[in-house]
């Protein structure tokens, strides 16, 4: 029997997967501050102000930015003078990035299309890895962890921006109701495309709970974990450090 693993609420052969994962990134490349826009109620940008806080991204450093297409994170921490590398799997979303940088003014960025299961980068070539809205969509989050370990430095850094479960009481059920209901009626509004945002929402429904995604991060090699809870842990920061 084939292995399979989850697309939204079904589960499809594994070897699909990244396919159909590319396929809907594909589709909202274009309207990608939309998409994030409209599953957050726009609050993904003080997250991700947030996020990078917490990296303390420093001039000179070395940093592999995954799944960071658009480039969000990567001008965050490119304005501290760190060397950022933007990786996707998704050549339509690094190109979205590529022309921001481009009206933006940003030079030195690297941009590479990557498989985070599957890096081509050498061993212990950065100083922090970044990862923000991606790892969820990823087909094994476990070898993408161990690939995350395998090309940091030691005493390189690990950080994760991701949805997850909210524990506060009636805010779940009030965030359900919103997500399911109405994010796929504003992609279809918005981009003409319900199906797109309904998988997106349906994959953090799908992601593993808090403690369960930071004892993966432990078993992939990392210390020191930590998990930082937004919202209730609506969305969470997950750190660790290798050593």
């Amino acid at each position: 029997m084939s292995e399979t693993a989850s697309f939204g609420y079904r589960d499809v052969d594994a070897a699909e997967k990244a396919g159909m994962v590319r396929e809907v990134f594909s589709n909202v490349a274009a309207k990608y501050d939309l998409m994030n826009d409209a599953m957050s109620g726009g609050a993904h940008r003080l997250w991700k102000d947030q996020f990078v806080r917490r990296v303390k991204p420093r001039a000179g450093e070395q940093i592999l930015d995954m799944a960071g297409g658009t480039g969000d994170i990567a001008f965050r921490m490119h304005k501290h003078g760190a060397h950022v590398t933007v990786s996707d799997i998704n050549p339509e979303m690094l190109g979205v990035g590529v022309e921001r940088a481009q009206k933006k003014g940003l030079d030195g960025l690297i941009w590479s299309e990557q498989n985070a299961e599957t890096l081509t980068f050498g061993d212990r070539e950065f100083d922090a890895y970044t990862i923000a809205f991606g790892i969820r969509n990823v087909t094994h989050i476990d070898q993408a962890l161990r690939e995350a370990n395998r090309v940091l430095k030691f005493g390189g850094r690990f950080f994760c921006l991701e949805f997850s479960t909210t524990t506060w009481p009636g805010f779940s059920d009030v965030y359900d109701v919103y997500s399911h209901k109405l994010v796929p009626h504003l992609g279809k509004l918005f981009a003409n495309d319900a199906d797109s945002y309904r998988y997106l929402i349906e994959s953090i429904r799908r992601f593993p709970p808090m403690p369960k995604f930071e004892s993966m991060i432990r078993e992939a090699g990392f210390v020191n974990t930590k998990v930082e809870p937004i919202l209730g842990g609506l969305v969470a920061i997950h750190s660790g450090w290798k050593i």
